[in-house]
């Protein structure tokens, strides 16, 4: 049985002037349906980088992934921001909110790119906030919620779509302990009962320890696996 996400020989390398700087060196990597990993190492060892390459949001220099079965280093453009829209869920660490509007509507941005009406967009938000325990906040803006409820509704926003993985670029680097174990704890549950397959970086080993198996990078490469 194929992985659901299939990294060979990865390489990517970024210019700089005159400079080229190899932020990942021939990575190899599987990562199956239903997995939570936590990527893991020092600032620089190419963890944003991966889970960018993973995410489409970059393309490598070197080396293919696929997702689902999809090539997706081969899609540019508009065709990989298509591929973007209905495959990923992005959850970054600062929430990424739009101010003026409700969480209710934050929820719902990603489906204003489908020819859902907006009644069935409302239904769709208030089923990804209950997910999230924030149906008695689906009015409030941003300001008048606590950064863990931000980062919740970021979450329902993520998985609004019904992705094929969730996203994570260090989801409590801005939360307090307990905050960032409610999300945590969210992250999991979203795994373990609905079956998501989440990818997310982090510095911080208490989070990882929510995740089914961790993997760390060094410099570029990956140089250690711990169940």
């Amino acid at each position: 049985m194929s992985a659901l996400v299939e990294i060979r020989d990865v390489s990517k390398v970024y210019t700089r002037g005159r400079q080229s700087v190899e932020v990942l060196h021939g990575v190899s990597l599987d990562i199956q349906q239903g997995d939570f990993l936590a990527l893991m190492g020092p600032s620089g060892s190419g963890k944003t980088t991966l889970l960018n390459l993973i995410g489409g949001l970059d393309s490598p220099t070197s080396g293919g992934i696929s997702v689902a079965g999809q090539r997706i280093d081969t899609l540019r453009g508009a065709a990989l921001a298509r591929w973007r829209a209905v495959h990923v869920g992005f959850i970054f660490q600062f929430y990424n909110l739009l101010p003026m509007l409700t969480a209710q509507k934050n929820v719902e941005v990603p489906l204003l790119l489908t020819k859902l009406p907006a009644a069935e967009r409302k239904r769709h938000a208030a089923i990804a906030l209950q997910l999230v325990s924030l149906s008695d906040r689906a009015q409030h803006k941003p300001a008048e919620l606590s950064g863990g409820q931000q980062q919740r509704v970021a979450i329902a926003r993520a998985i609004i779509s019904d992705p094929t993985l969730l996203v994570c670029d260090e989801p409590t680097g801005d939360l307090d302990r307990q905050s960032a174990e409610e999300v945590l704890n969210l992250l999991e549950v979203l795994n373990r009962e609905h079956g998501k397959t989440i990818i997310m970086v982090t510095h911080d080993p208490k989070a990882a320890q929510h995740a089914t198996h961790t993997l760390h990078l060094e410099k570029g490469t990956l140089v250690e696996s711990a169940a």
